[in-house]
């Protein structure tokens, strides 16, 4: 029999049991790409990240993360979890880790409070790219709103990317509250752009597409109003600023970027401070990892 030890944890939340979930197998080596996709759906969290050795050895680690239906090429929160992980078993060099994703090198940088591990910030693989625009009542439709909804005096709802693709959509606050994503709506547009002869349409059906490939239409009912700030597709209270990104704080998570020599980059900041594992014993006063027993698979 194989073992393989992993540990669960909540991300961006002071509580347990709150938060964005996430399960981290700190070394993979071994598993089958079959094994990490059904893995992932048996543990049925929105995402489950493998760690293995990095392809530089340079970097710490090739991360690959999975949702229940599919790998993913980057996301926030599995990030955030990931280098909370392995920074707690001292992974990282002098406070930094690098993973090699699908959509490129990811830096986290680990914040501590003496030696317990308090925090951590991101940088997104990708410099933020903006694409086409799409249609406001398709978006509205795809996110349960009316068309009136949907805000476009500062932008139309745009296809933009730092790793994974998404939307930008500005709502009024009042519709902010009620978006709840509708699938068929998701189906629906993909369908009609992917029938047009035009080439524009089919790539901007990208952006709702990606939104159906890693949230509803694999069983990831994410909050509108995302925590991890840049890899979801989700409607905006505030709109979007090509020269910098607007900084918002939901739940505990600052989140903004600034304009650089090579695009504007995107990141968290903080945003594991008080992640604790979701099994967890007091010791001291603090909130430490418990151990699972290793998973066993067949040889």
């Amino acid at each position: 029999m194989r073992e393989y030890e992993f540990v669960t944890v909540d991300v961006f939340t002071e509580r347990r049991f709150g938060g964005n979930p996430l399960a981290v197998f700190p070394d993979a080596q071994g598993l089958s790409d079959a094994e990490m996709q059904a893995l992932t759906a048996e543990f049925n969290l929105s995402e489950t990240t493998f760690v293995l050795p990095p392809r530089d050895p340079q970097h710490t680690a090739r991360v690959r993360i999975f949702n229940r239906t599919a790998e993913l090429a980057f996301a926030g929160h599995p990030n955030v979890g990931t280098g909370y992980v392995l920074a707690q078993q001292g992974r990282d060099a002098n406070g930094v880790l690098r993973f090699e994703e699908l959509a490129g090198l990811v830096e986290v940088r680990i914040e501590r409070d003496g030696t317990a591990v308090r925090g951590a910030m991101i940088e997104t693989p990708q410099p933020l790219s903006l694409g086409l625009t799409l249609a406001p009542a398709t978006i509205a439709r795809c996110a349960g709103l009316s068309r009136d909804d949907v805000r476009t005096d500062t932008h139309p709802p745009t296809v933009a990317t730092v790793g994974n693709p998404f939307v930008l959509v500005e709502v009024s606050p009042a519709a902010l509250a009620r978006a709840t994503p509708d699938l068929a709506a998701f189906r629906s547009a993909r369908r009609r752009a992917r029938g047009s002869g035009d080439g524009q349409r089919r790539d901007a059906a990208r952006g709702p597409a990606a939104v159906a490939r890693h949230g509803p239409e694999h069983g990831v009912r994410h909050h509108p109003r995302r925590r991890d700030g840049t890899s979801q597709p989700a409607p905006r209270h505030r709109a979007p600023d090509p020269r910098r990104y607007p900084r918002h704080r939901p739940r505990g998570v600052r989140a903004g970027a600034a304009r650089q020599s090579h695009g504007v980059r995107s990141a968290l900041r903080r945003a594991c401070r008080g992640t604790t594992p979701r099994v967890s014993r007091k010791r001291g006063g603090r909130l430490c990892p418990q151990k699972f027993p290793p998973l066993s698979l067949p040889c």
